[in-house]
C-alpha cells in the first residue's frame, strides 16, 4: 500500500499554551501511530492565538480515525483537524 501525506491543524486551548510542548506531543503521537514525522509550522489565527500545523506520512491502510482519535488525546488542545490528506509519491 501507499503512504499518505497528512497535514493536521492543532488548535491550543488558549494563546498562553506552550506551542513547543504541543509540537513535542504531536511528534510523539505521530510516532506512536506508526507515522513518519516531517515537520511542524506555526499558523497565526487571531488575537494572539496560533495553531500548530503538523505534517507527516502514514500508511494509507491506517485510515483517518486513528489520527483524529490520538491527536485529540493530547493535553491542552481545543481541537485537531485534518486539513490535507493526499497520496505520497516518490
Amino acid at each position: 500500500m501507499a503512504n499518505a501525506l497528512i497535514k493536521i491543524k492543532i488548535m491550543p486551548e488558549s494563546p498562553d499554551t506552550n506551542l513547543n510542548e504541543l509540537k513535542t506531543a504531536a511528534q510523539k503521537t505521530v510516532e506512536k501511530i506508526g507515522g513518519i514525522f516531517n515537520k511542524t509550522e506555526i499558523q497565526a489565527i487571531a488575537f494572539g492565538l496560533n495553531a500548530v500545523i503538523v505534517i507527516f506520512s502514514l500508511p494509507e491502510e491506517k485510515g483517518t480515525n486513528i489520527i483524529e482519535e490520538n491527536f485529540n488525546k493530547i493535553e491542552k488542545i481545543s481541537s485537531a483537524e485534518i486539513v490535507d490528506y493526499r497520496r505520497e509519491f516518490g
